[in-house]
């Protein structure tokens, strides 16, 4: 390992918008199910289909409509 390194050419890395933030979520078990079936059918993780099901939602500014009965 070298004692000093040299940054001066760095460039600032493309995919720093695209970094994920670990949170702590409380999900029902229906819902984990439902996500880990898709999963199995797609061959795409679980947890990456809720974020991509989340970022679309969020991309097209889907309004939450909810009614307590």
């Amino acid at each position: 390992m070298k004692d000093e390194y040299d940054f001066s050419k760095a460039i600032k890395n493309p995919y720093a918008k695209k970094l994920k933030k670990q949170i702590t979520i409380n999900i029902d078990n229906e819902t984990i199910d439902y996500f880990k079936s898709q999963s199995e059918f797609t061959g795409v993780p679980y947890q990456t289909l809720i974020n991509l099901y989340l970022a679309d939602c969020a991309k097209n500014k889907k309004q939450l409509h909810m009614s307590w009965n």
